[in-house]
């Protein structure tokens, strides 16, 4: 029996940087402690889809109308200022919000936005007279701006709602009267009744003798769940058939579906590799585009004879309208965010995108055995007690100590012995890590742990423990060996079909227990795991892993997210399983699978992969067709029409991609 220390690996919130177009805002961002600068697609996306696209039918409306007068039915009294006025209002609704967007940006020192490149090829496009293709430019950037900033809006607010199950009203019971009351108001140790198919509002325990519930909405897990009484049951899950009754254990803000809410909500403030890239290379990309456009326009007079200004400036515009950067800036961090939601949808939280980056490359999958691939609940198949002890006596002394433990084997020992006996007072209670548990009763030493426990205390037994295929529990008191206890824990039932799904991945999967070595390797071979090592200190962990990162390999540990601590901090990706039942779990690992199910492992890596195969679709076609209209433009045979596809086409495109993989099935 391992009991190991319990550490906490702090999460790193990391600031967001700024840069010059920002659209991923995290919907709470109060763990950023920065003012963010830039655009945010979300603060002109609100209101009716009428609402939103009114500015731009206003614009183009007047431009088809002003191109008709100037094409198809010629006007005598459309022409001089008339035409220029006419076309200027035109361009106003649309041109207004990004010219006070670009003097915004300037006020703040981020000169080179692309509100700024934006305002230069239309102002500029006016200038030489091209008033149709002026306006044209801005009302195509304007639509792509408001359906880039729905799309951002759309997935955030679907993971929101996938997550933010809790209803507004919960029913609670006083004096045997179900009254309807605001979730939010209601206090610990309220008792709420909850009917047939409504959602529970707040964290508690099940007080009726059993219930069902659908967990969906947390684990991605359809089939019911179900809870006996004085189990936990969680906000979210909604009741089955019968009426149950709930003691609320938790504050409304403090359930673990706010903390999961939060944790998702908050995940795009830890940015990728890739993003971190593009967000640094579009501060220094911006202004080079800017010179090189000026460039185009002036030096040409150098060495053309025939130069004509207008026409160069031309050019210099449709360069400035290709190099936006925006297609880049909103469909990787979309991408990104996406994958985020899928995992959400399959009960799996990552913690940020640059979590979701590393899992992809994992190399190695490092896993605990007890709750990770086998269920962590054990029972107790035999007691050998020695015939010189009082069974009775010793198992109740037992008992007594592993109630001070957390481990699951104390849980097993306390199912079969059954009530502590509140008589016995036991003295200098000590835990010792990856031995097990000593204490003092009546002036003797009472010794609960594994046989390492009494090789370290010189207590001679018996026996040979490596014959003995199951968990032993080694007893000895008043230095003598008094027996031990056999404890068998189930393999979970998708347990062999992660091994499977994780070698056709590429991945090389490694176990690690604190539990007897010959358990261990029985565990192994049913799973068809050929690295597995047992008796292992959480010291001795730390030592595999570390020889596995001599290899220069990524790994990612498997774990409870507590006590294994020390190699969850070591690892590529820290996962811990069960973050419904731990809170700490929660807080400790870069991931978390929800349901317990370790074939989630797999499917987090296949998350990772897709995803960053999209967000790489959406780099390469970028900037595949922007080079392409670039040279073209900068040649002169490109006009601002293939300008616009290359600047708003290309980001709608990304963005349609980026999206589809919360349609995917994993």
């Amino acid at each position: 029996m391992i009991h190991q220390d319990k550490e906490v690996k702090s999460t790193k919130n990391k600031a967001k940087p700024s840069c010059c177009c920002s659209h991923d805002e995290p919907v709470h961002s109060h763990n950023d402690g920065h003012d963010h600068e830039g655009h945010d697609h979300e603060h002109n996306v609100e209101g009716s889809f009428f609402k939103l696209f009114l500015p731009s039918i206003i614009s183009f409306v007047l431009l088809l109308i002003g191109i008709g007068f100037d094409n198809y039915f010629p006007q005598e009294w459309f022409s001089g200022y008339v035409r220029i006025v006419w076309y200027a209002v035109a361009y106003l609704p649309v041109g207004l919000p990004v010219l006070r967007e670009a003097y915004e940006s300037i006020v703040k020192g981020d000169v080179f936005s692309e509100f700024f490149l934006m305002c230069i090829a239309t102002i500029g496009a006016f200038a030489i007279g091209e008033y149709p293709e002026g306006v044209a430019v801005m009302l195509f950037y304007t639509i792509g701006e408001t359906f880039q900033g729905m799309a951002v809006n759309k997935a955030k607010s679907s993971i929101k709602s996938l997550l933010d199950q809790r209803p507004d009203e919960v029913h609670v019971l006083e004096n045997n009267v179900a009254i309807k009351v605001k979730a939010k108001e209601v206090r610990i140790g309220a008792i709420i009744q909850l009917k047939a198919g409504e959602k529970l509002g707040l964290d508690g325990e099940l007080l009726s003798d059993s219930a069902s519930f659908n967990t969906a909405a947390l684990t991605g897990e359809s089939k019911p769940d179900t809870k006996k009484k004085g189990e936990t049951v969680l906000a979210g899950m909604i009741n089955g058939n019968t009426i149950a009754e709930v003691k609320v254990t938790t504050a409304y803000n403090d359930s673990k579906l706010s903390k999961i809410l939060e944790l998702v909500q908050n995940a795009t403030t830890k940015k990728a590799p890739a993003e971190l890239f593009i967000r640094k290379f579009a501060k220094i990309y911006t202004p080079i585009v800017v010179y090189l456009a000026i460039a185009i326009c002036l030096i040409p007079m150098l060495f053309v004879d025939n130069y004509v200004f207008s026409d160069w400036l031309y050019r210099a515009l449709v360069f400035l309208v290709i190099s936006c950067p925006c297609a880049l800036v909103i469909s990787i961090p979309l991408g990104y965010f996406g994958g985020i939601g899928a995992a959400s949808k399959n009960g799996i939280l990552f913690k940020g995108s640059n979590f979701l980056d590393s899992i992809s490359t994992i190399q190695n999958v490092v896993v605990d055995k007890t709750g990770t691939m086998t269920e962590g609940v054990f029972k107790v198949q035999e007691v050998i007690i020695k015939p010189e002890f009082n069974k009775e006596e010793i198992l109740k002394l037992v008992n007594a100590l592993e109630s001070r433990s957390t481990h699951p084997v104390a849980t097993a020992i306390h199912n079969h012995v059954g009530v502590i006996d509140s008589s016995i007072e036991l003295k200098n209670i000590e835990e010792i890590s990856g031995h097990g548990l000593k204490a003092v009763y009546n002036g003797k030493e009472l010794y609960v742990g594994n046989f390492k426990l009494l090789d370290k205390y010189l207590i001679s037994y018996d026996i040979d423990p490596s014959t003995i295929v199951y968990t032993t529990i080694a007893i000895a008191y008043d230095g003598k060996f008094a027996g031990y206890l056999t404890i068998a824990d189930e393999i979970k039932e998708d347990a062999k079909e992660t091994v499977s799904k994780l070698k056709s991945l590429g991945v090389k999967l490694t176990m690690l227990s604190g539990d007897k070595n010959n358990v261990v390797q029985f565990v192994a071979d049913k799973l068809g795991i050929t690295k597995a090592f047992g008796d292992l200190l959480p010291e001795d962990k730390v030592n595999k892993v570390n020889e596995i990162k001599a290899k220069n390999e990524t790994i990612a540990f498997v774990g409870d997210g507590v006590n294994d601590a020390p190699v969850i901090a070591l690892s590529t990706v820290g996962i811990a399983m069960g973050g419904l039942g731990s809170d700490a779990a929660i807080e400790t690992a870069d991931v978390v699978i929800q349901d317990d199910k370790p074939s989630k492992i797999a499917m987090a890596i296949n998350i990772g992969k897709q995803t960053k195969k999209i967000v790489w679709q959406n780099i390469v076609l970028a900037f595949a067709v922007k080079a392409f209209v670039l040279i073209l433009g900068a040649g002169g045979l490109a006009t601002m029409w293939e300008a616009v596809f290359a600047d708003v086409g290309v980001a709608l495109l990304a963005i349609l991609n980026a999206v589809r993989i919360q349609r995917m099935k994993f």
